[in-house]
């Protein structure tokens, strides 16, 4: 199965190339950046040197021939690119935030108008598997919706508040330098940011409304001095009391079909490098706290992206990602 991504100069870019190298049928044949055309792949992601011999090209995409998409790009641009694709039959996974959210509230949201819209399934796989089952295009989740939308789901319809505190890695803010990533202002340092106002937010109150939740939903997010991870920490107030065995019984019940979702205790480097989202319980009445920890880049981004490929294309839906964390 040919493989196209758009935008793979990226840390998202680099994962898919990584992880599809390890997948059964799919084979990468275009990876595409506009100002990098020419230049080996190996030369920006060193670590995939002996990996692939390909270099980034830069095609009208009309010329892109290929069965599936990647749009490894910012929001604004996967709508260039989406419709075209899908029109020639491709199949199209786009990790950017354009069509998440309805075209009313993606405006709000980014503040841009929508030039192509059409609705898509919310990647999410544990949650909306039937969705993306034979589906021609998904939209990938953000990764600090997809820990805290797992961390939530099976105690969503219990909840009459629940308010999301996210610590993230630095990687999760994109490869272009910036102020907010130099390393001096991130090194031995924990700073929230977009306290009340993360674009996020939406999708999260959007799935916990899904789930047949009213509940009231907050969200902060903090950079922490680490490369990778989200590491979630979701305080769910219940309108009436649990005990910890009973939610811990909730949660094992709902993910116990699931592949990547694991029920121990959540910590970043079990899960870097992996698709896998650890998560715990604890309750003390009407206080539920679950804690999850996934990769940003893997199951945030790109793992959970190969995850709905497989999904669209029926392989196994672990086709590609069953390696371990790197813990330590």
């Amino acid at each position: 199965m040919k493989v196209a991504i758009i935008g793979a100069s990226g840390y998202a870019g680099g994962e898919l190339i990584r992880l599809l190298y390890h997948h059964s049928a799919a084979h990468v044949v275009y990876a595409t950046s506009r100002k990098l055309a020419g230049t080996p792949l190996d030369q920006i992601h060193p670590q995939l040197k002996g990996f692939t011999d390909l270099s980034f090209t830069n095609p009208e995409t009309d010329a892109i021939d290929a069965d599936v998409a990647f749009l490894a790009v910012p929001h604004t641009a996967a709508m260039l690119y989406a419709g075209k694709l899908l029109s020639r039959g491709i199949r199209v996974i786009d990790l950017s935030a354009d069509y998440r959210l309805p075209k009313k509230i993606y405006e709000e949201t980014y503040g841009v108008t929508h030039s192509d819209y059409f609705p898509a399934p919310y990647g999410i796989p544990e949650l909306h598997r039937k969705e993306c089952i034979n589906a021609k295009f998904v939209a990938n989740p953000g990764c600090f919706p997809t820990g805290a939308t797992l961390a939530a789901a099976p105690l969503a319809k219990y909840a009459n508040t629940v308010i999301f505190d996210s610590k993230t890695g630095v990687s999760g803010a994109g490869d272009n330098p910036s102020a907010t990533t130099h390393y001096p202002n991130v090194g031995d340092n924990v700073g929230a940011y977009k306290w009340t106002s993360h674009r996020h937010l939406a999708e999260m109150k959007q799935e916990l409304a899904w789930l047949g939740s009213k509940a009231k939903c907050y969200f902060t997010p903090h950079l922490v001095p680490v490369n990778r991870g989200i590491l979630t920490t979701a305080h769910i107030l219940v309108n009436e009391p649990m005990e910890t065995k009973e939610v811990e019984k909730l949660y094992r019940d709902f993910y116990k079909n699931e592949y990547f979702v694991r029920y121990q205790k959540p910590i970043l480097a079990a899960v870097r490098g992996s698709n896998f989202c650890d998560l715990m319980v604890e309750s003390e009445g009407l206080r539920v706290v679950v804690v999850s920890a996934i990769d940003n880049l893997v199951k945030g981004a790109s793992g959970q992206a190969i995850q709905n490929m497989n999904l669209m294309c029926g392989f196994k839906e672990n086709d590609g990602l069953t390696n371990a964390g790197m813990l330590p």
